[in-house]
């Protein structure tokens, strides 16, 4: 059965909001940290790339700080 346009399964990208792609950078951050050594190189290079492409794409959003709270 063929999607019809429009339809929710169409290959488009997420829109997210800034404050959205925010706290998804920081899960993202968060996952890669908490790795284990034996996950495959293609998985962490995958979670690599979209954490330097949403970087990118806020402008460069600085690390946030470990002691500063929210």
């Amino acid at each position: 059965m063929r999607a019809f346009e429009g339809q929710h399964s169409d290959n488009v990208a997420i829109k997210r909001s800034r404050d959205q792609k925010i706290l998804l950078l920081r899960q993202l951050r968060e996952q890669f940290g908490a790795l284990k050594p034996t996950v495959a190189p293609g998985i962490r290079a995958a979670m690599a790339k979209r954490i330097s492409d949403l970087e990118s794409e806020l402008g460069g959003v600085a690390a946030p700080a470990k002691g500063r709270k929210a």
